[in-house]
């Protein structure tokens, strides 16, 4: 359905992108996931025809954007970031104006009622945008986007500035949308791309680092065993005591549970059960250790070891 070959973008000197590729097949959730700045914007606008790339190919369903912008364009819904609408407009009279923009020819009674079912904003439809919350007033740029019933939703922080039940609410619409049609959506929030998406390309200064789906990106980094210790004691004395265990790898301080206790992260050598070394550490340290859980790997951990390992090698060039 997509294509993206050895995409670039320059702003003089600057890079925003540099050969990115990948492709997404028909029906795919995909996830864009980055620090701001990181180039999902940048990638987006292209893909939309927003904005004409420095060098490298889109095809979207077969056809060359470079060749034909129209046609590509009416394959895709688009929703940036901030949705631009009209706030002095009815959220229905809006949505008929897209319908014109897009130049829709379908009954148009017919598709704004089926949007505004889809989008859940039946019941606001006609109170003025500017009088919406900004929950509704993302479900009405979702509602525009999905005019048309385009094939590909393209989805710019779909969720930023909601508070926690719009969020859960939208990262739902969205799900149930990606049973549909081919979904791409950007965010720098870890748990919005894990709820939502079944693909993650993680872009990083304007390159792809990671393609995968989430849970092997987990698996991929989950080669240590690793537990997470409740330990009361000066964290200073616990970190040395743990630290000179011979197969233990690495300890990680995590948050204070209670006042003098923390829990720590800590990572044995592969295949290796540290869980008596650990106790017995810690006793001769006079540091008890209160409890124990098994750690996970999580999507955060894989952003962050991805991440840094960029911005290490950066560094060091």
């Amino acid at each position: 359905m997509i294509e993206v070959s050895h995409l670039s973008k320059h702003y003089g000197n600057k890079v925003a992108l540099e050969d990115v590729s990948f492709s997404v097949p028909k029906g795919q959730v995909l996830g864009l996931l980055g620090l701001n700045g990181a180039g999902k914007s940048t990638t987006m606008n292209i893909l939309t025809g927003c904005l004409a790339a420095t060098k490298g190919t889109v095809r979207i369903d077969g056809i060359d954007l470079a060749k034909d912008a129209k046609a590509v364009k009416r394959k895709i819904g688009y929703m940036p970031e901030i949705p631009p609408l009209y706030t002095d407009m009815l959220a229905e009279a809006f949505l008929g104006f897209v319908y014109e923009l897009k130049g829709l020819k379908t009954g148009k009674k017919a598709a704004i009622d089926q949007v505004c079912e889809r989008a859940g904003i039946g019941h606001v439809r006609k109170r003025m945008i500017r009088n919406l919350s900004k929950g509704y007033r993302q479900r009405v740029g979702l509602a525009s986007a999905m005019l048309g019933e385009p094939a590909i939703l393209i989805l710019d922080e779909p969720t930023v500035g909601l508070d926690p039940t719009q969020i859960i609410e939208i990262r739902s619409l969205i799900a149930e949308i990606g049973q549909e049609r081919t979904v791409i959506l950007s965010s720098h929030i870890l748990s919005e791309i894990q709820a939502v998406c079944e693909r993650v390309i993680v872009l990083d200064q304007g390159r792809i680092v990671a393609d995968d789906t989430p849970q092997n990106l987990e698996n991929a980094i989950q080669n240590k065993d690793s537990y997470v210790a409740v330990v009361e004691g000066e964290p200073s004395l616990v970190e040395e005591a743990l630290r000179a265990l011979p197969d233990v790898e690495e300890v990680t301080r995590l948050e204070e549970e209670e006042p003098g206790v923390y829990s720590y992260r800590i990572c044995g050598r592969e295949h290796t059960d540290i869980r008596r070394e650990v106790f017995g550490a810690l006793a001769a340290a006079g540091c008890p250790l209160l409890g124990t859980r098994s750690a996970h790997v999580t999507l955060e951990d894989v952003f962050l070891r991805l991440v840094g390992k960029t911005t290490a090698g950066r560094d060091e060039a």
